[in-house]
C-alpha cells in the first residue's frame, strides 16, 4: 500500500504525462503567416511579360498609361474596353477582368535602361498616347517581413545546431553542457523497480540503510529524540557482493528524488570540469531536499591525495575531491543531502573523506555464508524452470565463497546448458556442471595430450589428491580429474571448509598438499615438470603471508609489515632492513622445502596406493572420493570431512559429472600449462 501511496495520489497529476512547449511552433507559425500573406498579395498582383509583348500592345491601342517605379519597373494600365479582347482575356486572372482590380496594373515588366525606355515612353505618347509618370515607392512591409522569415530561419537553424551539440550526439556531445552533472535522476515515479525484498541476504546492511529510508520518510520519529539524519553512508565490500543493488534498492523504496552517478563522471581531459560537476551535483541535489546523492566507485574521485606519481602537477582528481569535501561538509549548509558511496577499493581513500560528517556510515558488505547464499538461490531461481531434484540448500553447500553475482552468474550457465542439452527443466546435474564451467572453463575434450604427458598429469594428481588423504587440516577432497578444462591439464577439486580463523597447522598441511603434484613426480619420474607453476605460485604467496604479514614464523617474530590503510602505496622502500629482507627469504624458503620433503615422505610410504591412484586416474579420467576410499581406507579425519557438505557419490566410479565443486581455481591445485 505504502508503494502505491507515492505513486498514485488523489487530486495529484502526477500520473498524466506533461506536454512541454516546443518553441519550433513559434518559427512554424512565422512562417505560414508569411506564406499566407504573399499568397494573399499575389492573388491580385500582375502578370509580368517581356518589353516585346508591351510593344505589342501599344501599337494595338490597348495601353491607356505606363507607370514607373523606382527607375526599374513599368507597370501596364490597358484600356477597360480592352480587356474583353484576346491577349488580354486569356492571360489575366478573372478576378483582374472586373471590379476593382480592373482599374490596374494589369502588367509589369523590367525595363532595362531607364534613359532608353524614356525615349521610347515620349514616342508612344506622341504617336498612341500612352500617357506614362514616374514614382519612387518604399515597400517596408514586404521588406520586414523578408527581414523576420530569415532572421526565423536562422534561428530555427542555430538552436538545431546547439541541440545537437549539447545534447550527447555526435563527435562533439555535451561541449557546452561539459560542466554539468551528469546524474541519473529517479523522482516523480521514476523508480528502478527494484526493493529491499529483492536483495536477498546482506541483513545487517539493510538495517542501517533501511533507517536512513524511514528517517526520510517518518522524521519526526527521529528529530522528537534530537537525533540527526546521518550526513553519508559509505558500502564497502568485495566485488560482486551487491553494493550497487542495495543502492538500487533504496532508490526504489526512498519517496525522494535520487541521483545516481559513476565516480569516472566527475573526470574528464578538461581542467576544473570535476569540481564544476561537483557544484552542479550538489546544487540541483540542494534544490529538491531531501534527496539522496550516490556515487558508485568512488575511489575514482576519492584517492588519497598527495599520493600522485606526478609530484607537483596540478591533479584534476585532487580538485575535484577538494570540492566534494567542501560540498560535503564545508562552510556552507548542505542539509537534507544524504551521500552514499560504494567501493571495493576503501584503503586508498582520503582519510578526510571517511571521517564522520562526510561518511557517518561504513556499511562492510561481506561475502555472504551459507544462510545468505541459500536465500541468493532462491531470488535466481524464481524465473527458472527447474525439476524436483534441484535442491537449494544443496547449491548452497557447494558454493563456499561464492558472492552474490557468481551465484547469478552459475543459474544463468545452468540454464544455458540445459537448453543447449533440449531439456525442459533445469535439473542438478546442470546446476553441478556449471559450477565446474565457471571455476575451471570450458572442458576441452579433445585437447591433444601424448601418453607420457598423461601419465605425468595422473601421478600429479594422485598426489594431490593423495597427501590431501593423508593430512589432518587439508580440504575434504570432492574428485580428482585428468581432463583439460581452461588453461588446466588436471585438477583435485576440494570443498573448503568456511572458517575465519586459520591456524598455522592448517596452511602449513595446505602447502603440503599443494606440492603433492610435484613431490608426485619427482618421485615416480626422478624429474619435475613445468605444470606445477600455479601450486609454487600460491605456495609462494602463502609462505610469504604467514612471515610478513600474519606473525607465524618464530625466526622474524610476532611482526606484520602489511599496511592495511594502503598509506605506503607509494612508499620508497621496504619497512624493513636488508638483513630482515635475507631472514624473511630465508624462513619461506625453509618452510616450502619443508613441507616439499615431507609430501615426498608421505608419498613414499604410499608409493604403491598412488600408482593405483594413478591407475585409477588414467582409465577413468574421473574419480571421487569413494574411489581413494577403496585405496586408502576410511579416512583418518573424519570430523573434517564431517564438517563440510555431503559430496554424492558415484558408485561405480564412473566418468559423470554429478560432483560437487569448490571455489579453489583448479589451476591452484592442477596440472596448469607451463
Amino acid at each position: 500500500m505504502e508503494q502505491n501511496d507515492k505513486n498514485e495520489r488523489p487530486g495529484n497529476d502526477k500520473g498524466k504525462p506533461r506536454r512541454s512547449f516546443n518553441f519550433y511552433w513559434i518559427y512554424g507559425i512565422i512562417i505560414v503567416v508569411i506564406l499566407a500573406i504573399n499568397l494573399f498579395t499575389m492573388s491580385g498582383s500582375s502578370v509580368e511579360i517581356e518589353p516585346t509583348e508591351y510593344t505589342s500592345m501599344v501599337q494595338h491601342g490597348d495601353v491607356d498609361r505606363v507607370v514607373v517605379i523606382n527607375d526599374e519597373v513599368a507597370q501596364v494600365y490597358i484600356k477597360k474596353d480592352s480587356l474583353d479582347k484576346e491577349p488580354h482575356k486569356s492571360k489575366l486572372h478573372p478576378s483582374m477582368l472586373t471590379g476593382s482590380n480592373a482599374a490596374g496594373p494589369q502588367y509589369v515588366f523590367n525595363i532595362g535602361s531607364i534613359d532608353a525606355f524614356q525615349d521610347e515612353l515620349k514616342k508612344d505618347y506622341e504617336e498612341h498616347g500612352v500617357r506614362y509618370s514616374f514614382k519612387r515607392q518604399d515597400n517596408w512591409g514586404r521588406e520586414i517581413l523578408q527581414w523576420v522569415l530569415f532572421l526565423a530561419v536562422m534561428a530555427a537553424i542555430w538552436m538545431f545546431i546547439m541541440r545537437r551539440i549539447g545534447g550527447g550526439g555526435g563527435p562533439g556531445g555535451q561541449i557546452f553542457n561539459i560542466g554539468k552533472s551528469r546524474a541519473q535522476v529517479f523522482e516523480g515515479g521514476k523508480s528502478t523497480n527494484i526493493t529491499f525484498n529483492d536483495v536477498a541476504g546482506l541483513d545487517e546492511a539493510k538495517e542501517e540503510l533501511q533507517e536512513i529510508v524511514d528517517f526520510l520518510k517518518n522524521p519526526k520519529k527521529y528529530t522528537d529524540l534530537g537525533a540527526k539524519i546521518p550526513k553519508g553512508a559509505l558500502l564497502v565490500g568485495p566485488p560482486g557482493t551487491g553494493k550497487t543493488l542495495l543502492a538500487k534498492a533504496i532508490a526504489g523504496e526512498a519517496n525522494v528524488p535520487f541521483f545516481s552517478l559513476s565516480g569516472s563522471d566527475f573526470v574528464e581531459m578538461f581542467v576544473g570540469v570535476g569540481a564544476s560537476r561537483v557544484r552542479d551535483l550538489f546544487k540541483q541535489a540542494k534544490e529538491k531536499a531531501p534527496s539522496i546523492i550516490f556515487i558508485d566507485e568512488i575511489d575514482a574521485i576519492g584517492r588519497a591525495r598527495g599520493r600522485s606519481i606526478s609530484m607537483g602537477a596540478n591533479d584534476e582528481r585532487e580538485n575535484t575531491l577538494n570540492q566534494l569535501l567542501t560540498e560535503m561538509d564545508g562552510f556552507g549548509t548542505n542539509s537534507g543531502v544524504i551521500i552514499l558511496g560504494a567501493t571495493n577499493r576503501a584503503d586508498v581513500l582520503d582519510r578526510a573523506l571517511l571521517r564522520p560528517g562526510r561518511f557517518d556510515r561504513q556499511i562492510f558488505v561481506d561475502m555472504p555464508d551459507l544462510n545468505e547464499r541459500q536465500a541468493i538461490f532462491k531470488v535466481h531461481l524464481k524465473p527458472l524452470k527447474l525439476d524436483t531434484t534441484v535442491d537449494v540448500e544443496f547449491l548452497a553447500r557447494q558454493t563456499p565463497g561464492f558472492s552474490g553475482a557468481d551465484i547469478a552468474n552459475i543459474c544463468n550457465e545452468a540454464a544455458l546448458i540445459a537448453a543447449r542439452r533440449k531439456k525442459k527443466v533445469i535439473d542438478k546435474q546442470d546446476f553441478l556442471d556449471a559450477v565446474d564451467r565457471v571455476i575451471g572453463g570450458l572442458e576441452k575434450k579433445n585437447k591433444i595430450i601424448t601418453t607420457e604427458e598423461k601419465r605425468h598429469i595422473a601421478f600429479h594428481e594422485a598426489g594431490h589428491a593423495t597427501i590431501s588423504w593423508l593430512v589432518e587440516h587439508a580440504s575434504p577432497l570432492v574428485k580428482v580429474t585428468i581432463v583439460p578444462r581452461g588453461r588446466s591439464l588436471g585438477a583435485a577439486w576440494y570443498l573448503p571448509d568456511e572458517r575465519h580463523l586459520t591456524t598455522t597447522e592448517q596452511m602449513l598441511d595446505e602447502m603440503c598438499a599443494a606440492l603433492g603434484g610435484r613431490a608426485a613426480e619427482d618421485i615416480m619420474f626422478g624429474m619435475v615438470s613445468t605444470g606445477a607453476l600455479s601450486d609454487l605460485e600460491k605456495v609462494t604467496k602463502q609462505a610469504y603471508a604467514m612471515v610478513t604479514m600474519y606473525g607465524l614464523n618464530e625466526r622474524v617474530g610476532n611482526i606484520s609489515y602489511y599496511d592495511s590503510s594502503g598509506q605506503n602505496e607509494y612508499a620508497f622502500g621496504k619497512p624493513y632492513s636488508e638483513h630482515t629482507a635475507q631472514v624473511i627469504d630465508e624462513e619461506v624458503s625453509k618452510m616450502i622445502e619443508g613441507q616439499y620433503d615431507r609430501a615426498k615422505r608421505l608419498l613414499t610410504e604410499n608409493k604403491e596406493k598412488l600408482k593405483a591412484l594413478a591407475q585409477q586416474l588414467l582409465e577413468k579420467e574421473v574419480i571421487f572420493k569413494e574411489d581413494l576410499e577403496k585405496i586408502f581406507g576410511e579416512r583418518l579425519f573424519e570430523r573434517e570431512m564431517k564438517a563440510g557438505p555431503e559430496a554424492p557419490m558415484n558408485g561405480n566410479g564412473a566418468k559423470t559429472k554429478e560432483v560437487p565443486d569448490g571455489p579453489t581455481d583448479p589451476s591452484a591445485t592442477g596440472h596448469a600449462e607451463a
